[in-house]
């Protein structure tokens, strides 16, 4: 989607990521898949909010289950709006109009996809998932509650093998995150804080050199 901000781009592991994906929710009967944004070439700087994107190991998912075919020209995929599956409350919760069965099993399926270190969504669906999945639960370990997400998940791949560079988030802690440290995020404001205005350290020699590149 949004073809014009160039920010499809990223990690062969994460390309291969959304690939399987996309065909094991076709193979659930699920909808074609709205990919948001990947990262842009050889990485780079991204604005505030979106410093994840940087090293070519994140995706954005839409969770819009109603693609439509004549969706898929590049002009269609600039104005395409995807509908937030959370009511802004006091306290926020999701939409039960919006979330369907679709969106369950689109979110178990990235959970459990080979490589996957974790899967953002907004806390309102995280809690929405402690309620109502039965059976095997392990894989909501990997679902994690963050600001906004209310609309998309967003996936972050662990560190490629090989890559003595890359530095995987702090481990998740166990259980399946159902617990008071859900229970936190309906304590805090419904945006994060302003992040102070401070100079960005200098890119890695390595981003340098791949900046020159062509």
């Amino acid at each position: 989607m949004r073809l014009s901000r160039n920010r499809h781009w990223g990690h062969p592991l994460t390309v291969g990521f959304v690939r399987d994906l996309a065909a094991a929710a076709a193979k659930a009967g699920l909808a074609t898949l709205y990919i948001g944004d990947i990262g842009q070439p050889r990485g780079g700087r991204l604005a505030y909010g979106h410093a994840s994107h940087q090293t070519g190991l994140d995706v954005d998912v839409w969770l819009n289950l109603d693609a439509k075919p004549a969706h898929e020209s590049a002009a269609a995929r600039e104005n395409i709006a995807t509908p937030s599956l959370v009511l802004a409350g006091p306290p926020p919760r999701v939409d039960p109009r919006a979330f369907r069965a679709g969106h369950l099993a689109l979110l178990r399926l990235a959970a459990t996809r080979p490589g996957v270190d974790r899967v953002l969504v907004n806390p309102a669906i995280k809690q929405h998932l402690c309620e109502i999945v039965s059976g095997e639960r392990g894989w909501l370990r990997l679902v994690r509650p963050w600001w906004g997400h209310d609309s998309h998940m967003h996936v972050h791949m662990r560190c490629p093998p090989g890559s003595p560079s890359c530095r995987d988030p702090p481990p998740i802690p166990p259980g399946d995150g159902c617990d008071a440290t859900l229970a936190w995020w309906f304590s805090q404001p419904p945006v994060p804080p302003v992040r102070p205005s401070t100079p960005r350290p200098d890119l890695p020699a390595a981003c340098v050199a791949l900046g020159r590149l062509p």
